[in-house]
């Protein structure tokens, strides 16, 4: 099966984090969204998103189905998807969920509305906003476990650790050595290749993605996941790293998202929790304005390729644009705009040359070359956020 998943509104709401990505790359539980789609329906995925994004995220020629990028799978979800019909699309209320046409149609040609309508009434898991990203995480991190492991065995765990619970699995090569791990409030997966290192405490539910460690003395509390080739220490508790992201010292690190190539400084913080307990707001690009949240515990949102020095103290509910580089003393702003510079003290805006320079050499330290479609993304997001810059 070959479909394409498409962005809608979502990936305005979802900014930063899909400035650099569509809808479907974005990671909740252990795989991304994409990646749990093509997995349930065995299919080869495309993307059908953005101008400036859709070189490194092409869309698929010869895909008949199309799903909605930021809806989640579900086993009733795709038994709808699977029975569409050429030329019909499902819908829930007014959300377009998926849609088949013809292999010699023009998906660019059809219009909302212009296919037959299959009501679907079940509720959705639709990832709208970027606290929907830990807010949801522990149910999707579940599912996913039980998607990626079922009728498979865990490679062996060394006897130095103190298990608890028996949902625990290992891929091929992960490593963990003088670790407690507690899977009784749910599973803790560990990608191949993947370390926990010792005198780390774990509690579940847990996803350490390939190539990732976790350092030692580390405490890491449920519904968290580290995306592949990430390193991490201190504290963290309902928190998703995308992937290529350090967070590498002490500092505690809370109901938050990081993107691809972040870093957080040594002994830096970040409040989810306000000290009236009230409702947090969060920055909307849409609106250019703060939006209520309905979370008591919202933390840190950073887009990718953004950094903080150390000792950097993150406001409850902080959004960090993508590329924005933060030190200082104090409290930054709580909307930290992208391609910022600075911190509490002011910022100066962080011009392309200058990022080009450091983002070469991240990618070096991958083994990974930052070549002319990684520039040519983050030059469109450069100049589509201007206006949020008021320096």
């Amino acid at each position: 099966m070959i479909i394409n998943l498409f962005d809608d509104t979502a990936w305005e709401s979802l900014r930063p984090l899909t400035l650099t990505r569509p809808v479907a790359d974005l990671r909740i539980g252990i795989l991304t969204i994409a990646e749990k789609w093509a997995r349930t329906l065995n299919a080869e995925k495309g993307f059908v998103t953005q101008p400036y994004l859709q070189l490194k995220y092409p869309a698929l020629s010869r895909a008949e189905l199309f799903i909605n990028g930021s809806v989640c799978p579900d086993p009733l979800l795709i038994e709808a998807i699977t029975c569409l019909k050429s030329g019909e699309q499902l819908e829930y209320n007014s959300i377009l969920l998926a849609f088949k046409i013809s292999v010699n149609d023009d998906p660019a040609t059809v219009l909302p509305g212009s296919l037959k309508p299959v009501r679907y009434t079940t509720a959705i898991t639709k990832v709208s906003y970027p606290e929907d990203i830990f807010k949801w995480n522990d149910s999707e991190l579940k599912k996913d476990f039980q998607l990626i492991t079922k009728g498979r065995s865990s490679a062996a765990i060394d006897s130095s650790n103190a298990l608890i619970g028996e949902d625990i699995f290992l891929e091929e090569g992960a490593e963990t050595y003088c670790a407690t791990l507690n899977s009784k409030s749910g599973p803790i997966y560990l990608g191949k290749n993947s370390q926990i290192w010792e005198g780390t405490n774990i509690r579940g539910s847990f996803a350490l993605c390939e190539h990732s460690q976790v350092k030692m003395g580390t405490k890491i509390y449920g519904q968290t996941t580290i995306g592949p080739y990430c390193r991490v220490g201190g504290e963290i508790n309902n928190a998703v790293i995308w992937g290529y992201s350090s967070k590498g010292h002490e500092g505690y690190l809370g109901n938050a998202v990081l993107g691809q190539w972040c870093n957080i400084g040594a002994d830096s913080n970040n409040s989810n929790l306000k000290n009236n307990y009230a409702e947090v707001k969060l920055w909307d690009y849409a609106k250019e304005g703060f939006r209520k949240t309905g979370l008591q515990f919202c933390g840190l949102i950073m887009g990718d390729h953004s950094k903080c020095g150390i000792n950097t103290m993150f406001n409850t509910g902080t959004v960090t644009g993508v590329s924005a580089n933060v030190f200082g003393a104090g409290f930054p702003r709580n909307f930290i705009p992208d391609f910022a510079w600075g911190g509490a003290q002011g910022f100066e805006v962080y011009s392309l040359p200058k990022m080009f320079e450091t983002a070469k050499k991240v990618f070096e330290r991958r083994d990974m070359i930052f070549d002319e479609t990684e520039q040519g993304i983050l030059e469109a997001v450069f100049n589509s956020t201007k206006q949020y810059r008021h320096f």
